[in-house]
């Protein structure tokens, strides 16, 4: 695993999705946009916490990364996978935390900046992902990983983190 193939697989996934896209979106629309009015008792709270889940969802995206490299013996990228199931950090809370890491970041620089156009990527984001994962990512999971992967799938949620359940402790 060189370390070329993972800059490749992380420039082009998280880093369009959370910086290159963002970006042009803030550039292309920013005169339609709607900002925090200077006035507003709710941007300094809004662009706090903005900035905590672009600062969490950055730090988490990291974590994921490092997993897939040193755990999974692969990349984040669908093109060169993983060739061990990931279940230990965040995956033992949810099967998909890097994109929530991703979609943290996304929701941090709507609050941050007030953007629409943002948020509206945001809820974009969510939605390819969401549908991704149901039709494509899982199906290829469970060829690759067989059994493990179902037992997986039973035990962690899909999105939204819950604690592991008492067996899944060790």
């Amino acid at each position: 695993m060189t370390a070329l193939r993972h800059l490749l697989a992380i420039l082009l996934l998280p880093v369009v999705a959370a910086i290159v896209v963002p970006q042009w979106i803030l550039r292309s629309f920013h005169a339609a946009d709607s900002r925090w009015p200077a006035d507003s008792a709710l941007g300094p709270v809004a662009r706090l916490l903005g900035a905590l889940l672009v600062l969490a969802g950055v730090a988490l995206v990291g974590w994921c990364i490092a997993l897939f490299a040193r755990v999974g013996k692969g990349t984040l990228a669908p093109w060169d996978p993983t060739s061990r199931l990931v279940a230990v950090g965040p995956y033992r809370y949810t099967r998909n935390p890097m994109i929530t890491g991703v979609a943290a970041t996304l929701a941090g620089q709507a609050l941050l900046s007030g953007s629409r156009w943002l948020a509206f990527w945001f809820l974009t984001f969510v939605v390819i992902n969401h549908g991704y994962f149901i039709l494509s990512e899982e199906p290829g999971l469970e060829a690759r990983f067989g059994e493990d992967y179902r037992a997986y799938k039973r035990e962690v949620p899909r999105w939204i983190p819950r604690p592991p359940t008492k067996g899944s402790e060790s």
